[in-house]
């Protein structure tokens, strides 16, 4: 009977602990759109401010309904990949929430490599509901050590699942005469609709 008491024990002790692994995982979420899914891994671990106030726009469903809205390639790109696209609120004043600081990929270690996702800004500080996907390697919106005037974009997960549906909505028409700045003639002709972004299953920690 004793025996049998630890082996029952050891067998919850070990349940708990697998729980506790698959509870720090990165949690994952899925976008889906008119376009199909896109499955997203968020670094928690690395870039914690921008990750959790992502996490809050979606467990409140703020993105429900939202758009990728651009699509940015370098003048002359014909294929699609290499590039950015774009989505989010677009400031709506009855969704969005309060700014985030700033978190440099100098301190979370993050790069701006293909699939990875990253937040949308003006100044720094000023990050809040819009984000967008790499498409191809774009080490150049990466903050540089050289240059403290350059802090880069705040890089905080990538793409597990749905490359290439990015891909199919950077090769979208885009509106020559829309959008200003940085922004003009990046404007989808037709934004993509999202549909729901939500938190995926857990997935066990592979150490556990």
């Amino acid at each position: 009977m004793l025996l049998r008491r630890t082996f029952i024990a050891l067998a919850v002790a070990a349940t708990i602990t697998s729980s506790a692994h698959a509870q720090t995982a990165n949690p994952r979420v899925i976008v889906t759109t008119t376009e199909g899914a896109i499955t997203l891994e968020l670094f928690t671990d690395q870039a914690p401010i921008t990750a959790a106030n992502f996490l809050k726009y979606v467990d409140r469903k703020l993105y429900d309904g939202s758009k990728f809205y651009r699509a940015s390639k370098p003048k002359g790109q014909v294929a699609n990949d290499y590039g950015t696209i774009q989505g989010g609120l677009q400031n709506d004043p009855k969704k969005v929430l309060a700014p985030i600081a700033h978190e440099s990929t100098l301190k979370t270690g993050l790069k701006h490599s293909d699939g990875m996702i990253s937040m949308g800004r003006h100044a720094p500080g000023t990050a809040q509901a819009d984000w967008f996907i790499c498409i191809g390697d774009m080490s150049y919106l990466d903050a540089d050590p050289k240059d403290p005037s350059n802090p880069g974009f705040a890089a905080f997960g990538h793409v597990i699942d749905g490359m290439q549906v990015a891909q199919t909505i950077l090769g979208m028409p885009t509106d020559p005469n829309a959008g200003v700045g940085a922004m003009k003639g990046e404007m989808l002709v037709k934004p993509v609709r999202i549909l729901t972004i939500r938190r995926a299953p857990p997935v066990p920690n592979p150490t556990s």
